[in-house]
C-alpha cells in the first residue's frame, strides 16, 4: 500500500503516469472504508431530517412535503438490501455516494487535464470539509453529488465531441440530480449562462435541446406529483425564499446574513480551496477552466443574494464545488502551488479522520463542560424511548406531539412499538410533513392520548392536568429545555 500511495509524495512524477490513478483510488478507498467501519461505533442518533427521510422511504412516492424523492428511494433500497432499518444501513449510502463522486470528478479531471490532476481532485474532494460532515449524516446534497458530477462529465464530452448520446446522458443525470435536490436545477442555469457568454460552451442547437428535453422528462414525475399535491414542495421552497412573497417595500437587506454565509464557505469547501476559487475568477484563462467557473461562481452568487434577502444555510451552495474542485486543483497544480495544495489536503485529512472518532465518543466530548459537542445528534432516541415507556405504563393508544423534531424520531424509534403517532392538527396550511400526513383527526384510532408539551401543566375542559412523567432533556438536542408527558382523553384535542 505504501508503494501505491508513493506518488503523493512525488509531485514531479510524470502527470500521465498510471501510478497517479492507483494512488488516488487507493486513498479514496482507504478513507471510505474508514468511514464505514467507524459507523459501527457511532453513538449519534438520526438527525430530524434523516428520520424524516427514512419515513418517506416507507411510503415510496414521486415527491414529498419538502424534498424530491431520490433520498427516500435510496434509503429504502439500502435498508432492504441490509434487511435492517438500523442507523448503519440508513447512513451507509453516504460514504459510498461520496466515493463514487470522487471517482467521477477524477474522470472529469482526467478527461480535461491529466492523471496527476485527477488524483488530487479525487483526494481533495473526498477530504473536503463539507464531504466529511456530509459523510456523518445522510442528506440530499450527498445523493445529488454523483449525478450532478456525471452531468458535468457528460456535458464536457458533449461540448468537445458533439455526440447526441452525451446530450442524453447529461440531461438524464441533471434530471436525477434534480430528483435528489432541487439545487440540481443549477446545472441547467449554469449551462445556459456559460453558453450565453462563451461560444465554446455552446453545444449544437439539436444537442442543447436534447439536454433540456431529457432533463425535463427525467424530472417530470416529481413535477407532476407537485401539481397533483398543491405544489407542496415548491411552497416549502418558497417558504425558505420568503422574500419572493414580500413586496419590494418590505425587503430588508441582511448584510450580516450575507457575510455569515460567504465566510462559512471557507469552512464548507476548505479555506485554501475557497480562497483559490475566488482567485480563479481573475486568473482562469483556459476555455475549460472558464466553463468550470460558470458551473461554480453563479451558484455561490445566487445563494449570496438569497442570504442578503432572507437567509441561507452554509450547504446551500455545495453544488458549486463539484466543478469547483476540478477548477481549483487544476489551477494550483498548473501554477505549481504544490505546498498549498498539500496543506489543503492535510487540513481536510485531519477533519476527515477526526470527525468519525468524535461521533464514536459523542457523549464524552463537550465544548463547555456541559453540552456535548454533537448535541444536535444526541438525546433524540432517549426521549422517544421515554415517551414509549410512558405510553405503555399508562395504556395510551396515541402518542401526540407538536414538534417536528420529536415526531421525526418517534416514528423511527417507535416503528415497532405498536402505538399510533400523530401530530396536532395545524391551523391553516401545514408547515411540515407530519401535519400534512399524520395530523390527529376523526379517522385516527384510539382514545387515550399521551401528549408531549413543554409546560408543567395543561388544561382540558377547565381541569388542570399534571404530567405523568418529566422527560430527560439534558445532554442532547433538547438540552436546556423542559418537556413533560400528559395522559389525556382524545376529546381534549377535538375541534
Amino acid at each position: 500500500m505504501r508503494a501505491i500511495l508513493s506518488p503523493l509524495k512525488n509531485l514531479e512524477l510524470d502527470p500521465a503516469s498510471q501510478d497517479w490513478r492507483r494512488a488516488g483510488l487507493a486513498a479514496c478507498t482507504i478513507l471510505t472504508l474508514y468511514r464505514i467501519v467507524l459507523f459501527l461505533f457511532d453513538q449519534t442518533d438520526l438527525f430530524v431530517d434523516e428520520s424524516q427521510y427514512w419515513l418517506w422511504g416507507q411510503n415510496l412516492d414521486f415527491g414529498y412535503y419538502s424534498k424530491p424523492p431520490l433520498i427516500a428511494w435510496t434509503i429504502r433500497l439500502f435498508t432492504e438490501l441490509g434487511q435492517s432499518d438500523s442507523i448503519f444501513w440508513v447512513r451507509l449510502p453516504v460514504p459510498l455516494f461520496h466515493f463514487a463522486t470522487a471517482l467521477i470528478l477524477g474522470s472529469l479531471a482526467r478527461y480535461l487535464y491529466d492523471e496527476r490532476i485527477a488524483c488530487w481532485v479525487m483526494i481533495s474532494y473526498i477530504t473536503m470539509p463539507a464531504v466529511t460532515l456530509g459523510s456523518a449524516v445522510i442528506s440530499t446534497d450527498t445523493i445529488m453529488a454523483p449525478f450532478f458530477s456525471l452531468a458535468l462529465l457528460f456535458y464536457f464530452r458533449l461540448l468537445n465531441e458533439d455526440k447526441a448520446r452525451y446530450a442524453l446522458l447529461a440531461g438524464a443525470m441533471a434530471g436525477l440530480a434534480f430528483l435528489a435536490k432541487y439545487a440540481g436545477i443549477y446545472f441547467v442555469v449554469c449551462a445556459v449562462l456559460a453558453a450565453v457568454f462563451m461560444s465554446k460552451a455552446r453545444p449544437s442547437l439539436r444537442n442543447g435541446l436534447l439536454v433540456l428535453v431529457t432533463f425535463v422528462i427525467v424530472a417530470m414525475p416529481n413535477l407532476v406529483w407537485n401539481y397533483l399535491n398543491d405544489l407542496s414542495t415548491f411552497e416549502h421552497t418558497l417558504d425558505n425564499a420568503d422574500w419572493v412573497r414580500r413586496s419590494s417595500s418590505d425587503l430588508d437587506l441582511k448584510y450580516l446574513k450575507l457575510a455569515e454565509f460567504f465566510f462559512s464557505q471557507f469552512g464548507v469547501f476548505g479555506p485554501i480551496l475557497f480562497g483559490s476559487l475566488i482567485a480563479s475568477v481573475y486568473k482562469a484563462r483556459e476555455t475549460d477552466a472558464r466553463i468550470l467557473l460558470f458551473f461554480s461562481v453563479p451558484i455561490i452568487l445566487i445563494v449570496c443574494v438569497q442570504a442578503l434577502l432572507s437567509k441561507a444555510y452554509a450547504n446551500w451552495a455545495v453544488a458549486a464545488y463539484f466543478g469547483g474542485t476540478v477548477l481549483v486543483v487544476a489551477g494550483l497544480l498548473q501554477e505549481r502551488f504544490y505546498r498549498l495544495l498539500s496543506l489543503s489536503v492535510w487540513i481536510g485529512v485531519v477533519v476527515a479522520v477526526g470527525l468519525p472518532i468524535l461521533t464514536a465518543i459523542a457523549y464524552h466530548v463537550s465544548v463547555d463542560g456541559e453540552k456535548p459537542a454533537l448535541k444536535r445528534l444526541l438525546g433524540r432516541e432517549r426521549l422517544s424511548q421515554e415517551l414509549i415507556e410512558a405510553a405503555k405504563e399508562n395504556n395510551a393508544d396515541i402518542i401526540l406531539a407538536a414538534g417536528r423534531d420529536i415526531l421525526a424520531d418517534l416514528f423511527y424509534t417507535g416503528r415497532d412499538a405498536g402505538f399510533v403517532i400523530r401530530s396536532i392538527r395545524p391551523r391553516g396550511r401545514p408547515t411540515n410533513y407530519y401535519q400534512l400526513n399524520y395530523a390527529l383527526d376523526e379517522s385516527t384510532p384510539g382514545q387515550v392520548v399521551l401528549w408531549v408539551a413543554g409546560r408543567p401543566t395543561v388544561e382540558c375542559d377547565g381541569e388542570t392536568i399534571e404530567p405523568v412523567r418529566t422527560l430527560t432533556t439534558q445532554g442532547g438536542a433538547y438540552h436546556g429545555g423542559a418537556m413533560y408527558a400528559f395522559v389525556m382523553d382524545r376529546g381534549c384535542f377535538d375541534g
